[in-house]
């Protein structure tokens, strides 16, 4: 008898949701309750949305002319040999070899992106040269101690020969702190005898 009572109550139940649930369909035409309509449509103009303020209809600006972003100073050099001459004229390290946070910091730089290719020691002979890669001319070859460190900027800022531009990947000061690296292994081993291009 408790089970048929039981199962009666359940059907019951059964049936009252059914009907609530068909009684509660959702009518197309009314769109509902809506709990915090703020979340939904926000106040300002959204980035791609016309905008009837701004004289031109976008909400989205361009920079003004002329501007530069943070963090973006541009070089006005080119990828030649003549403007990598230029730039060792022109541009000078604005950092001093005797700060060793800034040579740690270059030495840190230096084992991610340049050790692959030019060794632990700056000496031409890193992993990628086991696998076929052309070897660079170690550090200490006459024309590199020779060059100056604007130039070894472009260099790594511009890219030369199989060296590609690491300018997108190093930022500017991280770059100078590399030529201290740089710097540091030419005053650590003798220079070579002869002439050696990069």
């Amino acid at each position: 008898m408790k089970q048929r009572t039981l199962n009666g109550v359940l059907l019951l139940v059964l049936v009252a949701l059914v009907g609530l649930t068909w009684a509660m369909q959702k009518d197309p035409v009314q769109p509902g309750y809506q709990f915090l309509p703020e979340m939904v449509y926000s106040v300002p103009y959204d980035a791609y949305s016309a905008n009837p303020i701004v004289r031109d209809g976008k909400t989205l600006q361009g920079p003004v002319e002329g501007t530069i972003p943070r963090g973006m100073m541009p070089l006005h050099y080119e990828k030649t040999e003549a403007d990598a001459k230029r730039a060792g004229e022109e541009l000078k390290n604005p950092f001093r070899r005797d700060s060793s946070a800034l040579v740690d910091r270059g030495a840190r730089l230096y084992r991610t992106f340049c050790q692959p290719c030019h060794g632990e020691s700056g000496k031409g002979d890193g992993t990628v040269t086991k696998y076929g890669f052309p070897p660079p001319p170690p550090f200490t070859a006459p024309n590199l101690v020779a060059m100056k460190d604007g130039q070894m900027f472009h260099t790594i800022t511009y890219g030369k020969g199989n060296m590609p531009s690491l300018a997108s990947q190093i930022p500017r000061d991280d770059r100078w702190m590399i030529v201290l690296k740089v710097r540091s292994f030419q005053e650590k081993q003798p220079a070579l005898s002869g002439k050696q291009t990069p």
